[in-house]
């Protein structure tokens, strides 16, 4: 669990150096991002894509994405610090922390 927070955090903060919009202020910003991302992940996001299953059935999966991409927005609202300036580089940052996360997890890993 501990490794898996830190891939998030690092994660995090690699994307806000990729991606400009996409602002952590700095390193407890990102840890409590990456909880709160987490939390969201865990609770919230399970209950949004069963309610929202039959519209991403229809858009063949597109839709699931835009729930992980309204997630992402939640969570910078809640965590002062961590900002995302528009919904076009929340999509990017998005995709780009995806891979980010799912490349850190695998070299924590190996």
């Amino acid at each position: 669990m501990i490794i898996g927070l830190v891939v998030n955090v690092l994660a995090l903060l690699a994307v806000s150096y990729i991606i400009p919009g996409f602002v952590v202020a700095d390193l407890q910003t990102a840890i409590v991002a990456a909880i709160v991302i987490g939390v969201i992940n865990t609770f919230i996001k399970p209950v949004v894509q069963l309610i929202a299953l039959p519209i991403s059935f229809l858009t063949l999966g597109i839709f699931a994405f835009i729930v992980n991409v309204l997630l992402l927005m939640l969570a910078a609202h809640l965590v002062p610090g961590f900002e995302i300036e528009s919904f076009l580089t929340a999509i990017i940052a998005s995709i780009v922390l995806t891979l980010t996360s799912s490349f850190l997890g695998k070299l924590a890993k190996a």
